[in-house]
């Protein structure tokens, strides 16, 4: 903050720039963003696989980044309909860009783990979810499971909870650092003394290949690309007033379903449909939530697809109220159809109403817009949205419209996948029916023949505005496109540098008292530093208090320690109970998963040890040995890490096992 200048002060400045004798002095150097109440802790972030650095907010070219860099963050910005953060590599003021924040993940304290070595135990299991890792925790034979489900895993069944396993081997973290950063931490009181930890890792690189395995690569496309295929399923809202859209829907897949055929395509290419209404239990009379009429793994054939949708009808009550429970539709969709068999999969919403969110006592799944979103992201399924906007429900239109664009918003897309039908005009809601068929039906055709879809999403989207029919085919050819690229990868095995997140526990689940992990602070040159100072003046006036035989340990810290905090205030805030407290040590310290014996020291506690001096003495022994500690830690250049994303040497960081922390 600059100084403010008193009347005197300025006049003189004033003063001296008039006779041009003034020379401005240089602006101070910015400073990294702090997290919300913390006084010394700045902002950290870790990069996602395929960030750039870009000069500014929103700018395209940029410069790719490795994946898990650490940056500072210096300013947030929105431009674009995105949050841009601008970062640095060190703390000191010099920034190298700005990254697209959806590119980053928050880094609020730079834990990371290191695997212990697993000769005794068995091998540590990287779960999905918290969910998951407590759900073996909790098992009345947590370690004969946990046994199972590697042996499974090991012997190549895939488990949908198990995201990777620990190596079979040791590699020692001290001749080979690598980088398993710790997202979030929690202790547990049942089972004692186990954590369980989020942490973030990264495929290994791979190489770059040969002009000769790139070309073979790229020969071995057109044969690959044959096999695609696509699943197309209508998720139809099958109330009183949609009796014309289910009609017209049935006739588009009759009329395509003949082309298909003819083609000799009927095995790459399955309708699916799908009817949902609302509340069973508000009106008994609607017979269902949702229902499967037609599972397009398990279609045969066009006219087994007209026969199983022969009994769509409209419904012959009326719901509880206007909105529909569409989320519940779009679910059954997700969760029924097996679309791993599939490479193109696309789910087309048809309704003339709002959706129930989650919230609601009617709502089935109890999730909401952005929730189900993300559950057809994770599956590569693209949600289209063909909202019929009818008269009768002109009051709902604004609200539906907000539901179905962040519903339909899909990563390869600029625009949401929503189509509004003004009126709700059955002829228009054919055609885009139609095109939407079309489109997919051409896209399988090409890649029978070994064609990609030509372009990307970016410039299949580019030019002016389209027509309604236009956008549609546009979108579908865009994440179409994006849909080939990754059955290609998938399918040749092409492997990536991808983020990934998983789950563990710190301890063996066989046996508890072993550690499966050693969790490390990484701690810069000045952190450690500062640390250093802080245990040596506790330490000093510790052994102050002995010789002068005074418990007034606390006052002696307060009177001595303004020089190395950040936060003065605190020294004298009454309320301070330990050592932690009076912000002698540093906030890097705060909310770790481990408690300290030095940093919750009270002065109670010290009073009490006054009648032992072996008490008092064995607490500054402690301090002593860990000073020794840190300065070999210091001395030890060979460990010093400079992490992706900084150049300045003083922001190498040294791997602290958490252990050794005061």
């Amino acid at each position: 903050m600059k100084p403010q200048c008193r009347w005197l002060a300025c006049a003189v400045l004033v003063l001296i720039a008039a006779t041009s004798l003034y020379t401005a002095p240089p602006a101070a150097a910015a400073e990294p963003l702090l997290l919300p109440g913390k006084k010394t802790l700045y902002e950290r972030v870790l990069t996602r696989p395929g960030a750039k650095l870009v000069a500014s907010p929103g700018a395209a070219d940029g410069k790719p980044v490795v994946a898990l860099s650490r940056f500072y963050v210096y300013e947030r910005q929105d431009a674009g309909g995105k949050q841009w953060v601008k970062v640095g590599g060190s703390s000191r003021g010099n920034t190298d860009g700005w990254l697209d924040a959806a590119q980053t993940i928050p880094w609020k304290q730079q834990l990371t783990l290191a695997f212990t070595n697993p000769a005794n135990r068995s091998r540590a299991l990287l779960f999905d979810s918290h969910d998951s890792v407590m759900g073996l925790l909790k098992a009345p034979d947590a370690g004969a499971k946990a046994a199972e489900l590697l042996k499974s895993v090991e012997s190549g069944k895939a488990d949908p909870r198990v995201v990777s396993v620990e190596p079979k081997e040791y590699v020692d973290l001290s001749k080979k650092f690598y980088l398993l950063p710790i997202l979030q931490a929690e202790a547990l009181s049942a089972p004692a003394n186990v954590r369980v930890l989020q942490v973030a890792s990264v495929t290994a690189k791979p190489g770059d290949a040969s002009p000769a395995e790139a070309q073979k690569r790229q020969q071995e496309t057109p044969a690959v690309i044959r096999s695609f295929s696509a699943a197309v399923v209508f998720v139809i809202d099958t109330t009183i007033s949609m009796g014309p859209y289910i009609d017209r829907t049935r006739d588009a897949v009759r009329r395509i379903s003949a082309k298909i055929e003819k083609a000799g395509l009927a095995d790459q290419v399955k309708f699916g449909l799908i009817g949902f209404r609302s509340s069973t239990k508000a009106v008994p009379g609607l017979e269902y939530v949702s229902k499967v009429y037609a599972n397009p793994g398990e279609v045969k054939s066009g006219k087994d697809f007209m026969d199983k949708v022969a009994g769509v009808s409209a419904a012959t009550v009326s719901s509880a109220r206007f909105e529909e429970d569409a989320y519940a539709g779009v679910m059954e969709a997700l969760r029924q159809v097996h679309w791993n068999d599939f490479g193109g999969r696309y789910v087309v919403l048809i309704t003339d109403a709002g959706a129930i969110d989650g919230g609601d006592e009617l709502s089935e799944t109890k999730l909401g817009a952005e929730q189900v979103r993300i559950e057809a992201a994770q599956l590569g399924v693209a949600v289209l949205g063909l909202h019929l906007k009818t008269p009768a429900g002109k009051a709902n239109h604004a609200r539906a419209e907000k539901q179905y664009r962040t519903l339909t918003q899909h990563s390869q897309a600029r625009r949401p996948l929503y189509y509004p039908i003004e009126s709700g005009t059955v002829d228009r809601f054919g055609r885009q029916v139609d095109t939407l068929a079309d489109t997919v039906v051409q896209m399988v055709q090409g890649a029978s023949r070994g064609e990609l879809v030509a372009g990307s999403a970016q410039s299949v989207q580019s030019g002016k505005p389209k027509e309604a029919d236009e956008q549609i085919k546009a979108d579908a050819l865009a994440v179409g496109h994006a849909m080939q690229l990754a059955y290609l990868g998938q399918q040749k095995g092409t492997q990536v540098p991808d983020l990934f997140t998983a789950w563990l526990s710190d301890r063996d689940f066989a046996h508890p008292e072993l550690a499966t992990v050693d969790v490390r602070v990484l701690l810069t040159k000045n952190e450690l530093s500062n640390l250093s100072e802080a245990i040596k003046l506790i330490l000093d006036k510790g052994e102050e208090s002995q010789r002068n035989d005074t418990a007034d340990f606390f006052n002696l810290l307060r009177s001595s320690a303004v020089h190395i905090v950040r936060d003065p205030a605190k020294l004298n805030d009454p309320k301070a109970k330990n050592l932690a407290d009076l912000g002698l040590l540093g906030e890097y310290l705060d909310d770790l998963p481990y408690k300290s014996k030095v940093m919750h020291l009270t002065a109670d506690e010290w009073e009490t040890w006054s009648a032992s001096a072996r008490q008092q003495e064995d607490f500054l022994d402690g301090l002593r040995r860990k000073l020794r500690h840190y300065q070999i830690y210091h001395d030890d250049t060979d460990r010093w890490i400079m992490l992706d994303g900084s150049s300045d040497p003083g922001e190498a960081v040294y791997p602290v096992p958490i252990d050794a922390l005061p």
